[in-house]
């Protein structure tokens, strides 16, 4: 892959993720967190829930450390963030509304400035 479709992507990934690795980590460990999304596989967690925390160790991984996986999951969250937001419910409580908790899974807080 490109050093410029990697700054691309990670430029992306920095812009959908705006929770920290701590903030992350923390929201993963609710019950709220826990009880949205699509259930993968027969582990009964959801496909939001495994990939937050796929993105806690890509926060933590220095530039140089990013492999091809790497940028391909940093791909795929900017993607499910772009969607799920064209989403956003118009008559329901956003602040607890599932639509919210799964963005967050994602690592994006949709009520964050």
């Amino acid at each position: 892959m490109a050093d410029d479709d990697r700054d691309a992507i990670r430029k992306d990934f920095d812009e959908a993720v705006n929770m920290s690795a701590s903030e992350l980590r923390k929201w993963l460990d609710t019950d709220e967190s826990q009880e949205v999304g699509q259930k993968s596989g027969g582990s009964g967690e959801s496909t939001g829930h495994e990939m937050g925390r796929r993105i806690v160790e890509l926060l933590g991984k220095k530039k140089g450390d990013l492999d091809d996986d790497d940028y391909a999951a940093m791909k795929k969250v900017h993607g499910y963030v772009q969607r799920h937001m064209a989403q956003e419910p118009k008559k329901e409580d956003v602040e607890s509304s599932k639509w919210r908790y799964s963005l967050m899974n994602w690592g994006h807080d949709p009520l964050k400035k």
